[in-house]
Order: structure tokens, then C-alpha cells, then sequence
């Protein structure tokens, strides 16, 4: 098969094909590659199963690929650089049911397979590894903050996010089967590659489960192709700009509510309860909260434009309001809004003219009205981008 096959074109199982397809990119790796290669055709000799070893290679030039063909693997060869671009290519490539990857650098144990092919056999559509208890990291594996810091905070971010329940997110040692790999459809070009396919298996409802691995130290002598704080940015950056309506949309119409439930009652004249006197100094507040959660609302709205409805996790009713709101029924929304602001301001502004100027204190009907002359205002311009997108898109 050709690196520039779709997953269409991949042909039917045969009997004769691999069970497993172990997938490892690569990048001037000869210092490792060669040990990891080794591991998985031992491992496939163990375990009593046919498999086959994918260099899925970016444009090494120190040996690899004539070191990995030599040991019997195939070489794919990735024009696009990127981790993402090379395990796409190297796992469309496999013939295996079970696609399994991991590292070049030979700091996961490709001896471990066979907890991947047991989860695999005993109904699990994805596997991943976890470098945290009960898995492994050896002394030197792994720096203090990735281990304490970084990737706690990213799993974190994901399970709260997207409903997982993963201990490492991190882990670069996973397994899927091969048409559960094709149904993901999976883009990233880079290391956010990993979260992608993370969060679109959960997000399709594949089921999941994780086995300990043992995470090993780098044995290369020079610094790994992992930039610290770009590609955990890029992972982060990657889940958030995926979860518009955990992000925006609930958050939004939380405040939008609050700020409603403040706002109404103290626009009509000050409101005691219990012991508390809520009058116009809260206005202010409730109007600022309410614009918030106006904003996160309809940005929900336009992250489904932008991303053509490939929303993951969508909210039901962000969906909704995505649907019922086109140009003529926002503008005319927005326009009965604003006009109702308009009026409470025009009236301030008469009660001042026929005070010949005067002192006026008038402050609930004129932030009410500016903040529903902001309201229409937004919802108007906001119709108009959602609609130009819809059309455009």
C-alpha cells in the first residue's frame, strides 16, 4: 500500500495478513530503532501471532530506514512532517486488526504488547497505556514537571472536558483496532494528534480501557523531538478550540441567567432580601454578566460555522439555537431589543430636557437601557457573521 492511500482503499482482511501492526514514527532514530524493532518481533514470537513492524519515517538520514528494513520492517515513507502526519500515514498502512504505536526512541517496552492484544481480544476498541500507577516510570524517565504538572493538568482538562476517565493522557504507547481507527477520521498533523484520537474515541463512545506500561529512559544522548511547552500548548490549545459549548455555551447562558436574575428586579427600584439592600450598584454587575454570557452564547454558535458542524460533545440546545437562528430572525430580535433600550433612553433623555438640565438622577432606566441597546447590538452583528458563515462556509 502507498502512503497516499485513503482509508477507503484499504483492502479486506485476508488470512494470511497480521493480526498486529505495530506502528512506530521515525526521525533519525538508528541509535534505538533498532532495539525497538527487535522487541516486537520477539513479542510476536511469544505471544504466537503474526505481526508486522511499520516505520512510519519523516525523513530520517542517519540510517534508519535501511536499518529497519534490514530487521525486517516496512518502511513507509511521510513526506509531511509532523508526529501526527506520520503515524496517520503509518497506521493507514497496516494490515494488522490491532494497531498498535509507539516510540522510536525505545522508552516504552514493546515487550508489553500483550496487555494491549489481551484488551483487545476481550472486547475493547481502544487501549491505553499509563505511565502512572499502576504502570511505571524508571528513575531519569521523565521530568519532575511533565510527570507532576503537565500531564496531570492536560488530563484533567480532557476527562473534565469530554467525560473521560484517563489516568495518562500523555501516553504514547496506545492501540486500536483498525476500523475503529478509520471510523475517527483523525487530522492533527502534530502532537496533538494524540488528544484527537483521545477524545474522538471517547467522544464516538469506543470503549476504553488502559493497561500499565513501563516508561523507560531516553537512551539516545540528545535532546527528544518534544518541545515542552509548545506541544503541551498544542495539546491543551487543541482540546479547548474543540469543546465550544463546555467552554462558551454553558458557561455563557450561566451567567446570562445570573445576571438576569440580578439585573430585572433592581432595574424596577432597590430590592431588599433578608437583611441585604440590592439597588442600582448592582446593575451594573448584572449588565457586565449578562453581555459575558451573551458573548459565550452566540461564539458557540460561531464555532459550529467555522468548524462546519464538527462540534465533539455538542450541546442539544447550542444545536438548537444554531438552527433557529438565521439572519431575519436574529436581525429581528436584535431589533426589538434594541429599540426597547433606545426607549428607556430617549425617555431619561426627555425627563432631562424638561428639567432644563438638571440634576437628574435617573441611573436604573439608563443602564438598562444602554446594556438592551448592547444586547441588540451584539445579537444583530452576531446574526450577521453566523449567517455570512452558514452561506459562505
Amino acid at each position: 500500500m502507498s502512503v497516499g492511500d485513503t482509508t477507503e482503499n484499504v483492502p479486506e482482511l485476508r488470512a494470511l495478513d497480521p493480526y498486529v501492526s505495530v506502528v512506530v514514527p521515525c526521525l533519525n532514530e538508528v541509535k534505538t530503532l533498532g532495539a525497538v524493532i527487535e522487541k516486537c518481533l520477539k513479542a510476536f514470537s511469544q505471544l504466537g501471532i503474526v505481526g508486522e513492524v511499520i516505520v512510519a519515517d519523516n525523513g530520517s538520514t542517519d540510517g534508519s530506514i535501511a536499518l529497519a528494513e534490514r530487521l525486517g520492517a516496512r518502511v513507509v515513507k511521510v513526506p509531511e512532517r509532523g508526529y501526527g502526519n506520520a503515524l496517520r500515514h503509518g497506521m493507514r498502512a497496516g494490515h494488522g486488526r490491532l494497531l498498535i504505536m509507539g516510540d522510536a526512541d525505545d522508552t516504552y517496552d514493546f515487550g508489553e504488547m500483550g496487555r494491549f492484544v489481551d484488551g483487545f481480544e476481550h472486547g475493547a476498541d481502544f487501549i491505553m497505556g499509563t505511565r502512572l500507577p499502576p504502570g511505571t516510570i524508571l528513575p531519569g524517565a521523565n521530568p519532575w514537571l511533565h510527570r507532576s504538572v503537565g500531564t496531570p493538568v492536560l488530563t484533567f482538562v480532557l476527562n473534565w472536558l469530554f467525560g473521560t476517565r484517563i489516568r495518562d493522557v500523555n501516553c504514547g504507547m496506545r492501540a486500536i483496532g483498525s476500523d475503529k481507527f478509520r471510523e475517527l477520521d483523525l487530522r492533527s498533523e502534530g502532537m496533538e494528534f494524540a488528544s484527537e484520537m483521545l477524545l474522538k474515541a471517547a467522544v464516538m463512545d469506543l470503549k476504553i480501557v488502559e493497561v500499565p506500561v513501563t516508561l523507560h529512559p531516553d537512551r539516545r544522548g540528545r535532546r527528544p523531538h518534544l518541545r515542552r511547552w509548545h506541544d503541551g500548548w498544542r495539546h491543551l490549545e487543541f482540546m479547548l478550540l474543540h469543546a465550544p459549548d463546555q467552554l462558551l455555551f454553558m458557561p455563557g447562558v450561566a451567567l446570562l441567567v445570573v445576571g438576569l436574575v440580578i439585573g430585572v428586579p433592581v432595574s424596577f427600584g432597590p430590592v431588599v432580601i433578608g437583611k441585604r439592600l440590592f439597588d442600582y450598584h448592582y446593575l451594573f454587575a448584572a449588565g457586565a454578566l449578562v453581555l459575558i454570557g451573551l458573548q459565550g452564547l452566540l461564539g458557540a454558535v460561531l464555532v459550529r460555522d467555522v468548524a462546519k458542524g464538527r462540534v465533539l460533545r455538542p450541546s442539544a440546545v447550542a444545536s438548537a439555537i444554531a438552527r433557529w437562528l438565521d439572519l431575519r430572525r436574529g436581525l429581528a430580535v436584535a431589533g426589538v431589543v434594541f429599540a426597547l433600550g433606545f426607549f428607556f433612553d430617549l425617555t431619561v433623555l426627555i425627563t432631562w430636557v424638561q428639567s432644563d438640565f438638571g440634576t437628574l438622577l435617573e441611573v436604573r432606566r439608563s443602564v438598562a437601557g444602554l446594556v438592551l441597546m448592547a444586547i441588540g447590538a451584539e445579537i444583530g452583528l452576531l446574526s450577521f457573521l453566523h449567517a455570512a458563515l452558514s452561506k459562505h462556509a
